[in-house]
């Protein structure tokens, strides 16, 4: 069965779809750039979307870089909470940072650059992740009257899931479509990354939603 879009009041979230994440980028998501096809189809579905964009100076805190002696996937502990430490990416100007230019971008109404602040990193496409400083993308849905997000892109353990989790709690519906998303799939104890999150999603009322359910 094919759930029924509202033009006016349904949104699409299109996540860090960008070539520093895909393969050839500074941090590759395992088949990162298969995501390119479904978020295609899925913006000639919706009649609106926003995308989130990482765009990081050079030197960023979440850099493992910036820590002598760290690696790369290390974790270590920060003023906001535990940090994942990743390879140098999505640095600012840079053309791996950009939107990917396959990319159907007619729909997208609104950017949201996060991560650009040098001490503190941003997976949400609504708050940093000190959890408290927030981008202004919730009080533009809600002037919009946008009530139901469904969202796509990369990578789904970390940017998407962070966005749709805290869709729920500022009052959204929140959706994830599954197959037009691709996870890190870092070890997580006994768990992968991407089974945390998916588990993670469902406990806060995240739904999953496939391309064919949607009709794109």
């Amino acid at each position: 069965m094919i759930l029924e879009l509202d033009p006016e009041r349904d949104i699409l979230g299109v996540i860090d779809v960008q070539p520093t994440f895909m393969p050839g980028g500074e941090l590759p998501v395992p088949e990162g750039d298969q995501v390119l096809g479904p978020v295609n189809r899925l913006l000639a579905r919706f009649r609106h979307a926003f995308a989130t964009q990482d765009w990081h100076p050079p030197g960023h805190l979440s850099f493992a870089s910036s820590h002598p002696g760290r690696h790369p996937f290390e974790t270590i502990p920060l003023a906001y909470g535990p940090q994942t430490l990743w390879p140098d990416h999505a640095v600012q100007e840079t053309p791996s940072a950009a939107l990917h230019p396959a990319l159907r971008q007619g729909p997208i109404e609104l950017v949201v650059r996060k991560g650009f602040r040098r001490e503190i990193d941003s997976y949400s496409a609504f708050f940093e992740n000190d959890r408290t400083t927030a981008t202004a993308l919730a009080e533009w849905l809600r002037a919009r009257g946008f009530r139901r997000i469904f969202f796509a892109g990369l990578a789904l353990d970390f940017c998407v899931a962070y966005s749709a989790e805290d869709a729920t709690r500022l009052g959204f519906e929140s959706y994830v479509v599954r197959d037009a998303c691709r996870g890190v799939g870092l070890p997580d104890g006994a768990a992968t990354t991407i089974e945390t999150a998916l588990a993670r999603m469902a406990a806060c009322g995240v739904r999953f939603f496939t391309l064919a359910e949607l009709g794109a």
